[in-house]
């Protein structure tokens, strides 16, 4: 059970790099600043998500 944990945090590891990186390219290409809060929104939201399994795959992992 953690091993799927903890590859579905490592997906949303990976999908916080790509906002980031949207976000960047946003910010270097003088876009909307709307887009900039909605990436940044969306970055927040993953990290939170990532934080739950990775605490979740701590927990099966230790004989939780």
């Amino acid at each position: 059970m953690a091993t799927v944990f903890h590859i579905i945090a490592v997906l949303f590891m990976v999908a916080v790099v790509i906002v980031l990186i949207r976000g960047l390219i946003n910010m270097l290409r003088g876009g909307s600043g709307n887009t900039s809060n909605k990436l940044m929104q969306a970055r927040v939201m993953l990290q939170a998500v990532a934080l739950v399994f990775i605490l979740l795959t701590l927990y099966f992992t230790r004989g939780g």
